[in-house]
């Protein structure tokens, strides 16, 4: 019986988590997903209902409305960023094989997460507003005017008319196509001071297209392999800063790491390198190398 039970609450769990989603799931795809019933997912989401959650229905489509429902922190206790997924994993994997904590750890984590699919936390308070509004011109196909965008590339404040489409898998990003410059881009949500919504349909949607994320969290077509040798510090930092990158360093002699892996830009492992200078050793490319050295000479020109 408690068996049966506690089966009974990891199903009911692990619907919670795919209610708490973007686009929402039809009653018929949730019991296909989990073996069951229609009329026992609807007794579910009817419980869920009884102790405060607020689900939408869309069409066919059921979600659960984090804005009115009485537990508004439920994504902080169930999502995870990639990164934290990654610190996760390494954590269960560090439990002696043999035990079967780790087995039980992992089996409860795939039930509940659908497998290892990252889901996405939710985001920090004062980005909700401009977040909800690109949720709304998403859903509803339409351009929006981001307002005030701080672009750390060209350093300009400016108005950007874009189509998004998407965000990366942690919210901190909005993925848009921008019909002025035809490309499509990752803006990042901090630096968008707000939104609006423009009456103009998205005129765009085939040049809709994600490209590549990096390490770094910069993206782009391009992959410019590199390889840096690292000191402990600097190792240190970056898998604590990036803990993606943990899967591309092994460990090298004397206490060193050797970083290597692809970039889609070297303005994202700039700002690393910089700030460790003492520490890393670029073995390649020589562009890099290059590009570094340029902007070393620009700082001792301006502070020396």
């Amino acid at each position: 019986m408690a068996e049966a039970s506690q089966r009974k609450l990891r199903q009911m769990l692990a619907l919670l988590t795919m209610l708490n989603s973007k686009f929402g799931r039809s009653k018929k795809s949730l019991a296909v997903h989990f073996d069951c019933s229609v009329k026992t997912i609807g007794r579910y989401i009817n419980t869920f209902k009884d102790v405060g959650f607020v689900i939408d229905k869309n069409d066919d489509l059921l979600k659960i409305n984090k804005e009115e429902s009485e537990y508004k922190d439920l994504s902080e206790l169930l999502h995870f960023s990639e990164d934290e997924s990654l610190i996760l994993t390494n954590a269960i994997k560090s439990i002696d094989a043999t035990n079967e904590l780790k087995e039980q750890l992992k089996k409860k984590l795939y039930s509940i997460y659908n497998f290892d699919r990252v889901a996405t936390p939710v985001v920090k308070k004062h980005n909700k507003r401009v977040v909800q509004k690109l949720i709304k011109a998403i859903s509803d196909k339409k351009q929006v005017k981001l307002i005030k965008y701080r672009s750390a590339n060209s350093q300009n404040i400016s108005d950007r008319v874009t189509e998004p489409f998407d965000f990366t898998q942690n919210y901190t990003s909005v993925w848009a196509y921008e019909p002025e410059s035809g490309i499509c881009k990752t803006f990042k949500i901090n630096r968008i001071t707000n939104i609006e919504i423009l009456n103009q349909k998205q005129a765009f949607p085939e040049n809709h297209k994600k490209s590549n994320l990096d390490v770094f969290r910069m993206n782009g077509n391009e992959k410019i392999p590199i390889k840096l040798r690292l000191s402990i510090k600097a190792y240190n930092l970056l898998i604590e800063e990036y803990p993606r990158a943990e899967i591309f360093t092994k460990k090298a002699k004397n206490n060193h790491y050797i970083f290597e892996t692809e970039v889609t830009s070297l303005f994202g492992i700039r700002r690393f390198i910089l700030g460790l200078p003492a520490d890393i050793e670029i073995i390649q490319p020589q562009k890099l190398k290059d590009y570094i050295v340029s902007e070393m000479k620009k700082g001792i020109e301006r502070f020396g």
